[in-house]
């Protein structure tokens, strides 16, 4: 996934042109510069050309929006549950209204295709429709009669101010995940977007100001790893959630726990697809391009790896690489199948993967370095690449890429197929392609990751499941939204309850003592 880095600034006529659009802060209900005179480049991935700059956040910064926060999570707290449900239900109504917007702002910023933006956008809206259930999901338990007189239920309350981590590849989604489900529940939120592409994450801050969030609810600070210290280490934030790689998931979540909060932390990701012999070769193929490419390979839940077993591999990569054949890849404004990647070093590192497996005795079947582009040619351009034969040995295989690199590894079959996938270190999510159902129930019982399509390739969760990875792809048992969500972000009361009965004198007569 993405980490955070800090960036020069930019010099000559790009940086006055950027000076004109600033991205700032949103803190108590207004735009902030704060007192960091730091900034770094948002580019426009498709031009190749820096077209904004972003404030990066200073510890104070960070401070004041975590002030604004806990002043403003009383009032909200103590906000009905009817009324904090109509903002939420008058937050979806203007997202859905305005999608097209804010599309448009994730493909001038990340570079996906409008078509992709538009997806993302789309799952986000299930998690605010979750958002607007929050009463069926927050209710506590009652117990009557426990003993004699007495009842026990429980409750469930908001924590406080919580910080939310996003990262670069989903800039509208990612949040959505999260402060959604923060908010409905009572608590007030910071988050952190990637600085690479943060104006989604302003954009909808303003949003759900306009459906009536009071000042102080929902904050954005920008920055890099100081900006990300800053809430981790900072004695009011009560949780934190994260999106992004691995190595960076484990230290959000050692820092944070070690900090005394609650933590998701979510990880990176190998996903792999099994293919069978007896699979429809055509849905594969079809699945694995669409899994593979989509959002330039730029997300958690895209396929990098496909086990193609031996006696259908050379069909099965033949039927992929036709199909990539008819992918038109450029500017995402202008009907292309796939975009740039996020910036210049990004590509350049996916690219020097290539060299890599062809010197670990791989076969560079499709090669995305020389892809026609229906774009301007300084874009970060890396078209759909395969490879085929690639040793579980070669980092090619081993690395999350992140990028629109397609590997395929020959397996003899079910059972190396499903070894290579649980010797993975990472566990989020995986797919299986066949028409056997014994094989497809053996696999979702004995494969060791957290998400599983049989015959679906991406197989994410909708809202009102959770979402999250096993092994190094989850750090701690925290699932993003869904039931866990909800958890994650309440703590529960257990209230024993005993009152005295008029109709005995006061007395609450026959109550064993040792009850």
């Amino acid at each position: 996934m993405s980490q955070t880095t800090s960036a020069a600034p930019s010099t000559g006529t790009e940086a006055k042109a950027a000076e004109a659009t600033m991205v700032e802060h949103w803190i108590d209900g207004a735009s902030v510069a704060g007192d960091s005179e730091r900034t770094g480049p948002v580019y426009n991935p498709a031009r190749g050309v820096e077209q904004k700059r972003v404030r990066f956040a200073s510890t104070d910064d960070v401070d004041t929006a975590v002030q604004a926060a806990a002043r403003a999570f009383p009032g909200w707290r103590d906000t009905s549950i009817a009324k904090r449900q109509q903002i939420m239900f008058t937050f979806r109504e203007l997202l859905n209204s305005r999608t097209d917007e804010l599309a448009a702002i994730l493909t001038s910023e990340h570079g996906k295709v409008l078509s992709d933006a538009a997806g993302e956008i789309a799952r986000g809206l299930e998690v605010v429709e979750l958002a607007c259930a929050m009463p069926g999901y927050t209710k506590g338990e009652h117990s009557e009669n426990v003993s004699t007189g007495i009842d026990v239920y429980s409750t469930k309350q908001p924590l406080g101010v919580v910080g939310i981590i996003s990262p670069f590849n989903f800039p509208a989604m990612v949040p959505l995940w999260f402060f959604p489900l923060a908010i409905a529940t009572g608590n007030t939120v910071v988050l952190k977007p990637s600085e690479k592409d943060p104006s989604a994450a302003i954009w909808l801050a303003r949003l759900m100001q306009e459906a009536g969030l009071p000042d102080g609810v929902l904050n954005v600070v920008h920055g890099d790893k100081v900006a990300v210290d800053a809430l981790l280490e900072h004695p009011t934030v009560r949780a934190i959630s994260f999106v992004g790689s691995t190595p960076i998931a484990k230290y959000i979540y050692e820092t944070a726990a070690r900090n005394g909060k609650r933590v998701q932390a979510l990880g990176g990701a190998k996903n792999h697809m099994l293919v069978l012999p007896d699979a429809d070769l055509d849905l594969a193929a079809d699945a694995a391009v669409n899994a593979g490419f989509g959002s330039a390979g730029e997300r958690c839940m895209a396929v990098s790896v496909v086990l193609a077993v031996d006696t259908i591999a050379d069909e099965f990569v033949e039927k992929v690489a036709e199909r990539m054949s008819r992918l038109t890849i450029g500017d995402g404004t202008r009907g292309c199948d796939m975009g740039p990647l996020i910036t210049r070093e990004h590509r350049d590192k996916v690219a020097g993967y290539l060299d890599v497996a062809v010197d670990d005795g791989a076969s560079l079947v499709v090669d995305g370095r020389g892809v026609e582009i229906d774009g301007e040619p300084d874009g970060f351009w890396l078209g759909p690449t395969l490879v085929d034969k690639v040793p579980t040995s070669s980092k090619v295989y081993r690395d999350e890429i992140f990028g629109p690199v397609l590997s395929v590894v020959r397996v003899d079959g079910y059972e190396e197929g499903v070894g290579v996938i649980n010797e993975s270190p990472y566990g989020n999510g995986t797919a299986i392609f066949t028409n056997d159902g014994g094989a497809a129930r053996r696999f979702q019982r004995e494969v060791t990751v957290g998400m599983i399509g049989i015959n679906v390739p991406i197989p994410v969760p909708v809202a009102y499941h959770s979402f999250g990875g096993w092994k190094d792809s989850l750090f701690g048992d925290a699932k993003a939204y869904g039931p866990r969500g909800f958890d994650f972000y309440t703590q529960e009361k257990a209230i024993t309850s005993r009152w005295l009965d008029p109709s005995h004198g006061g007395l609450n007569l026959g109550f064993p003592q040792h009850d």
